[in-house]
């Protein structure tokens, strides 16, 4: 049964030409993402090497007993500075370690790592990233699970700067193995699903599959939830908004969504905040094509992107903060 399962999941559909289109213009992104990194890296070592320069000038033109002032009120500062990130870094671990106890559970389900390459792996591993720094912000952050975290799934995301230090659980095994006494609180959040989830329950364990681009892999994740025998529901997303060409939110996106909606017990308010407007069709401009998919999930935002959603990478400023704070934290 096993291995008949196994045959199924690894025989992708055939590439569209929509999918070979957005493969091209994927490759055309990396190549001048390239580009621009390096251009970035450039100007960061540029703007440097000026304010070093401006600092020995102004030092230079001080006297001895100016320049020691100078150079421990700059001291001062950076003692100050240092000290207020480390008492936010303890804020936020505090919080984390609480989320153990009384948080919402929310498992992202990574076994599905043979089936995407190692382009698509990276832009997983970023999605996580973001998962963990935006719930780091969180007044009650959830409780985060990473299952099936092996082979190089794991090696991507041991790469993360300070990685080893998150506060998430981090499991090698499979969430049925990790979860095998509590069965019947294992809920899958999958598109296909026909439940809808107009409640969280906080005694439940919310599945997100950690799968990029799921054109290739349509109903997926339904399946493997009816071939392990647990229950699934899709978030409400068509109650409250028509989604536009693209239906499929990244992990982050989803992970966020439950985030704001255990703050603010509002559905409509959380798909508002975390689905960006390109993804949204107006009320003006009719009904829009296509099956919404409310299980895929991550991060995307209207400027410019980073991570891979359906093929296409994004980044954005947002973002870049996010992974600041994430690498922070």
């Amino acid at each position: 049964m096993e291995k008949a399962m196994e045959t199924e999941q690894t025989e992708p559909q055939p590439m569209s030409k929509n999918a070979k289109k957005k493969l091209l213009k994927q490759q055309r992104y990396e190549a001048k993402k390239a580009e621009k990194k390096a251009f970035e890296k450039e100007q960061k070592k540029r703007e440097v090497e000026r304010k070093r320069k401006e600092w020995d000038e102004k030092l230079a033109s001080l006297s001895q007993e100016e320049r020691e002032k100078l150079i421990e009120e700059r001291k001062e500062l950076r003692k100050e500075r240092m000290e207020k990130r480390s008492e936010e870094r303890e804020r936020k671990i505090e919080k984390l370690n609480e989320a153990k106890s009384n948080g919402q559970n929310v498992v992202i389900d990574l076994e599905f790592m043979h089936l995407m390459n190692s382009s698509e792996l990276n832009s997983l591993v970023q999605q996580i990233m973001y998962c963990y720094a935006e719930n780091s912000r969180c007044a009650s952050p959830a409780h985060l699970w990473l299952t099936s975290c092996v082979g190089e799934m794991q090696n991507h995301l041991q790469r993360l700067p300070g990685y080893d230090k998150w506060v998430i659980e981090k499991e090698d095994r499979s969430y049925i193995e990790a979860f095998q006494d509590q069965k019947e609180k294992l809920v899958y959040l999958t598109a296909d699903s026909e439940n809808v989830l107009n409640e969280l329950d906080p005694k439940a364990l919310y599945i997100i599959g950690g799968l990029v681009d799921r054109n290739r892999w349509k109903g997926i994740t339904m399946k493997k939830a009816e071939e392990q025998g647990i229950q699934t529901a899709k978030l409400p997303i068509g109650d409250y908004l028509k989604m536009s060409s693209s239906q499929v939110l990244t992990v982050n996106q989803v992970v966020e969504i439950i985030l704001k909606f255990l703050e603010a017990k509002d559905w409509k308010n959380s798909f508002f905040r975390v689905i960006p407007q390109r993804k949204r069709c107006d009320a003006d401009l009719g009904d829009c094509d296509g099956e919404i998919e409310g299980n895929d999930s991550g991060e995307e935002k209207d400027a410019k992107e980073i991570g891979i959603i359906e093929g296409e990478d994004v980044e954005n400023k947002d973002d870049l903060k996010i992974k600041r704070r994430c690498i922070e934290t």
